[in-house]
């Protein structure tokens, strides 16, 4: 993984977005967006307020709300495709381990969202030895509470209902402080980056 450009726009780190295409299935690759031009279902904006029903499970089957996600200073909720057939993604939930105990120390929660199962969540999760929260989305309702849904995949699709990649940093308030999109699905940022956009709040 090579490191990304960050631009700070309103105390955000906005990359573009992009798909993580399944390797079963052929799709068109999505064409690059400059960081300043506005993407559809590419979530909310910096200052808004999260959606206020945030339910999701964890790996292990049980609820998990956004106000007992969040550490002092909040959450940073990495949204991605699939920890089942999206090695891109697989590879970024493996290297978010190296940032979990920094991102404590500056008191926030870090985990991750996908429309898997809890069990293909907990199957990875020991496997790789994965420590924070890995919430299931099964259904998407909480990805399309977040307007991340990715509109490429159809429902004849198995992709359907996956979100685009994407990493908000979600004050304990509820508010939207930094916010993290892809312009290419074969690179995500660098742990460091995301680090690094938190020290810039």
């Amino acid at each position: 993984m090579r490191a990304m450009t960050i631009v700070l726009i309103s105390a955000a780190a906005t990359l573009g977005i992009a798909a993580c295409t399944p390797e079963a299935e052929t799709v068109p690759e999505p064409v690059a967006q400059a960081a300043s031009e506005p993407l559809e279902h590419s979530g909310p904006a910096v200052g808004e307020t999260i959606p206020a029903d945030f339910r999701t499970r964890d790996a292990s089957g049980a609820e998990r709300r956004f106000e007992d996600l969040s550490g002092e200073n909040g959450l940073v909720l990495v949204f991605n495709r699939s920890a089942d057939w999206c090695s891109y993604c697989q590879g970024q939930m493996v290297e978010l381990r190296d940032i979990q105990d920094d991102l404590e120390q500056r008191g926030y929660v870090l985990a991750t969202l996908s429309y898997d199962a809890p069990e293909i969540l907990a199957d990875f999760a020991a496997r790789e030895e994965i420590e924070y929260p890995m919430l299931s989305d099964e259904g998407s309702v909480t990805i399309d509470a977040f307007d991340l849904r990715d509109p490429q995949y159809g429902e004849e699709s198995f992709a359907n209902g996956v979100p685009r990649p994407a990493i908000l940093v979600i004050g304990n308030d509820g508010t939207v402080r930094a916010k993290m999109v892809e312009t290419d699905y074969r690179t995500r940022p660098e742990p460091a980056d995301i680090v690094a956009a938190v020290d810039a709040l």
